[in-house]
């Protein structure tokens, strides 16, 4: 590799023209810091480098934009990548034109920091600090807990810029300003929207239920294991106090609601109303049970996305309660999910096979050690890494697919993951496929969605095509081929479906059919209370 020894002299002129001279005595003293510390182990001067690398041209941010999407953080994916393209464009077609400068000797940078590929554009401002800070800013601007886990990342790669020897400091810290400007000024222009906001249909199809301000009657489930940190509050001691005549009860280790549920119903004084707290799969089991009884189903939202409570307009336990104490209550629509020749199950939300099961595997492998939140990072980024394509049937059509997604109603459209359900009584299945085109489609179509693929495209930032289909249905029978042998991961309503090894096949294939069950659940809801939020998505 040739060494960059001599520089342009109109380009050194230019940099000495535009920088003071503090600038560059600063520049210079820090590069001779950083490159005098020669005995770091060579794993981290390779872990920079491939960081540095990860970098370009936006790849790791993008692939950052598809996990945040799958994890269901699409307004802090779109937000982030929209500040990283604006920052882009700025520093590389506009900061570098103007400014440009000189970049470091690479004689002075021990060389095995050396990228494998060193730049030639101007060196002010350093882009790939800029889309960092754009990247990093933007995603925390909707969600500050997803900003809190890119963020290290962000300052990792504008830090490795200069231990590479590809920028001087003034370069990267010019660029962390103006991403992060850039990403402020986009809140100018496109306020953050508060986390809350959540759509409810205004075609309700209302109905009483039983008024029962003091909780006489009511069996509630509660899930102390739901939600996304390891130290989260329990809901079970504020829901007895605010209803002092219900009976509340937790899971036990290796309890089903099918279980829990027999047990009450057979008492010498059966519940009238079954209560869930808990994330959307333990939802779904008590729901199942609900529909089983003829029983109305209270939902307090205590889970990482709480997708069902939230479009029910169930935003926190006060929501729940006052629907309990009015009696104020709707009908929902449900799917029944059915492997085989198996009892069908039900489903509130979304199931789906593909790369959302395999993501929900992965990031159980990391859960009891990091986390739910930082689990799903790590398992999202290595599904969307290396997980391959299912073979399916849908309704008889034979498809290659990176994800199959089946929604109960119609969701938020342009995404390819129905997680989370705009209305709750459209009576028909929505269906999204994404087909096997190269990682990058999959990824761009994963995160981003029709409309800001499309404005990505314009840029040349991906592909000219993504393979995305989507139809509904009343019922959808699909036929899912062994990968490598074995049976690919099924889910439904963020839990994986464990009803796929009783019904896989000697192949490793199996098939399950979703029928959409019209008004199916009735579910307590604060009508008089309700406020109404606009949709998002």
């Amino acid at each position: 590799m040739p060494l960059r020894g001599l520089r342009n002299p109109k380009v050194a002129l230019r940099r000495r023209q535009l920088l003071p001279s503090w600038v560059r005595h600063v520049d210079t003293k820090a590069a001779r810091k950083i490159n005098a510390r020669r005995v770091l182990h060579p794993l981290v001067d390779r872990g920079y480098q491939r960081l540095s690398h990860a970098a370009d041209r936006g790849v790791l941010w993008f692939t950052f934009a598809a996990v945040l999407a799958v994890l269901g953080r699409h307004r802090a994916a779109l937000r982030g990548v929209a500040s990283l393209t604006a920052a882009s464009i700025l520093a590389n077609l506009v900061g570098k034109e103007v400014f440009g400068g000189d970049r470091p000797l690479l004689k002075d940078v021990p060389i095995g920091r050396h990228l494998r590929k060193q730049p030639t554009s101007g060196s002010f401002p350093s882009g790939h600090s800029a889309s960092a800070a754009a990247f990093a800013t933007g995603v925390a601007l909707e969600s500050t807990a997803a900003g809190g886990v890119v963020a290290p990342v962000a300052a990792g790669v504008a830090y490795s810029r200069l231990h590479t020897g590809a920028h001087w400091l003034s370069d990267v810290i010019g660029g962390i300003a103006l991403g992060a400007g850039v990403a402020a000024i986009g809140r100018l222009v496109l306020p953050a929207r508060p986390a809350t906001r959540d759509i409810v249909a205004p075609h309700l199809h209302r109905v009483e239920l039983p008024a029962i301000p003091d909780g006489a009657g009511v069996f509630i489930l509660v899930n102390r294991d739901a939600g996304s940190t390891p130290i989260h509050h329990d809901l079970g001691p504020a829901i007895a106090d605010h209803l002092p005549r219900a009976v509340v009860r937790y899971f036990n280790t290796g309890e089903t609601a099918k279980e829990v549920v027999d047990h009450a119903i057979a008492s010498e004084h059966p519940p009238r109303v079954l209560g869930v707290a808990g994330g959307d799969g333990t939802v779904a089991a008590v729901a199942h049970e609900a529909r089983k009884h003829n029983l109305p189903l209270l939902v307090i939202p205590g889970g990482t996305f709480n997708h069902f409570a939230r479009t029910a307009g169930v935003f926190g336990l006060h929501d729940g309660l006052h629907a309990l104490a009015d009696g104020e209550g709707i009908v929902a629509d449900v799917a029944d999910l059915r492997f085989a020749d198996q009892e069908p199950v039900t489903v509130i939300n979304t199931a789906s096979v593909g790369i959302y099961p395999d993501f929900i595997q992965e990031r159980a492998k990391h859960e009891r050690r990091w986390g739910r939140w930082i689990a799903g990072v790590i398992g999202a980024a290595r599904v969307l890494r290396k997980s391959d394509p299912v073979e399916v049937s849908v309704n008889g059509r034979r498809a290659r697919v990176w994800s199959l997604f089946v929604g109960v109603d119609q969701n938020f459209p342009g995404m390819v993951a129905t997680l989370k359900r705009r209305h709750l009584e459209d009576g028909v299945l929505d269906v999204r496929v994404l087909h096997a085109g190269t990682r990058p489609k999959a990824v761009a179509a994963l995160a981003f969605g029709h409309r800001t693929t499309a404005l990505l495209r314009f840029l040349r930032l991906l592909p000219a095509t993504t393979e995305i289909e989507s139809f509904t249905a009343e019922t959808v029978r699909v036929s899912v081929r062994p990968r490598h042998g074995q049976p690919p991961g099924f889910s439904h309503d963020g839990e994986v479906s464990p009803e796929v090894d009783e019904a896989t096949r000697p192949d490793g294939g199996y098939v399950t059919t979703l029928q959409i069950v019209p008004d199916g659940l009735r579910v307590y809801t604060p009508l008089k209370h309700r406020r109404h939020h606009r949709s998002g998505g």
